[in-house]
């Protein structure tokens, strides 16, 4: 029978190899954008013979730095949920993090600027290695992360404010909101031979949402056909629901052949609106999309479904590379001041070469490359996640 392998009982055996072939070990210097704090790496035999056993050897590589923490604890704190996207992405983030041995605890403040404030600085109170801030959308947010390093807690965030850049040692990743902007619209005016009118659904405030943005007044720009005929947006628990009521609503004041499409920035739009115009048969208009996650597979498979495409990022895997760069700067390496992660585009004619439903698991299958990246992912952390398998 094999037993599972506790991160600090796999790390003391590494440390303790470490100290007794290396002594203390050689500092390395810190990352480009401060988060690098001289973590030496210690290599050692985890779980070798450990005890009258002797457990089976397998050789391992860990900073020394991120050994001698003994149990890791991060938190994942996200503004926005309610939506597939956000339980997908705090998936990953925990599922990449107890496979290294870390106790990772998610929160999901729901659109709610209080909750997540608080739970931003209820977490600078607490006995955490780590935090992942998502969504984080205002000055505050760069407040409450100032006192999360003053505290020597180190951070990474995704699709939040810029002005992060500006405090020491934090990464920001973010999805390519241009690219993903990008590969909506270039697909509509290809559709639609650049002269439609369509519904925006957009809400300002979020950074992704005001990166988003800048394309679409660039490719109206480019389009004069291209017209915008109503804009809708709201980000709440209830934002699907309201999409859909809102749309629904705007359909009554445009018969059939007045509207040809709608360019929805995120997918809780999306999935409303498309329960609107299927409830209403007014499936000859188009959604263009950002995002996706199995809800949105579903509808777009469905037989005369009118989200035609959606460009998006594998959600889960956004929250395991946040991880990875979290787990980087816990081991004293270095990690870049910013990084974006690749988008792709999915429609329904791709999906249709399928012979099977196609879901999040099985998606990969049908887009080259898609939810696979070994991106911040060193071989220490190969190491762990096995020594943690077993």
């Amino acid at each position: 029978m094999k037993s599972r392998v506790r991160f600090r009982g796999a790390l003391a055996l590494i440390l303790a190899a470490t100290l007794a072939v290396t002594g203390c070990g050689q500092g390395n210097s810190g990352g480009d954008n401060g988060a690098g704090n001289g973590g030496s790496a210690g290599g050692g035999n985890a779980g070798g013979n450990a005890g009258s056993g002797g457990a089976s050897q397998a050789e391992v590589n860990v900073p020394a730095k991120l050994a001698e923490r003994g149990d890791v604890k991060i938190k994942v704190i996200r503004k926005i949920g309610g939506d597939d996207h956000t339980a997908q992405f705090l998936a990953g983030a925990k599922q990449e993090g107890e496979a290294l041995g870390f106790k990772v605890d998610t929160f999901a403040a729901n659109g709610d600027s209080v909750k997540f404030l608080e739970a931003l600085e209820q977490a600078a109170t607490e006995d955490v290695d780590g935090v992942i801030v998502s969504h984080g959308d205002d000055p505050a947010t760069a407040e409450a992360v100032k006192k999360l390093r003053e505290k020597g807690i180190e951070v990474v965030t995704f699709d939040s404010i810029g002005d992060l850049a500006s405090i020491d040692g934090v990464t920001l990743t973010a999805q390519d909101d241009q690219a993903l902007a990008r590969f909506a619209l270039d697909r509509l005016v290809q559709d639609t031979g650049g002269n439609a009118n369509i519904i925006y659904l957009w809400v300002d405030g979020f950074p992704p949402m005001i990166r988003r943005n800048v394309v679409y007044q660039e490719v109206l720009g480019a389009n004069p056909g291209i017209k915008e005929l109503e804009r809708f947006g709201v980000a709440n628990e209830n934002t699907s629901v309201e999409t859909q009521n809102a749309v629904a609503a705007m359909l009554t004041k445009y018969p059939k052949g007045e509207i040809d499409a709608i360019f929805a920035t995120w997918d809780a739009f999306a999935i409303g609106a498309a329960r609107a115009l299927i409830e209403a048969g007014r499936t000859e208009i188009k959604i263009y999309g950002i995002d996706v996650s199995n809800a949105d597979l579903q509808i777009m498979q469905e037989e005369g479904s009118p989200w035609v495409a959606t460009a998006a990022v594998d959600p889960k895997m956004i929250g395991a590379v946040n991880v990875r760069l979290l787990a980087k700067k816990l081991a004293g390496e270095e990690t870049p001041a910013e990084y974006n992660l690749e988008a792709a585009l999915i429609d329904r004619e791709t999906l249709s070469k399928s012979s099977e439903p196609v879901n999040m698991a099985t998606l990969a299958d049908i887009i080259p490359g898609w939810g696979r990246t070994d991106a911040f992912e060193e071989d220490w952390m190969k190491a762990l996640k096995e020594a943690n398998a077993k």
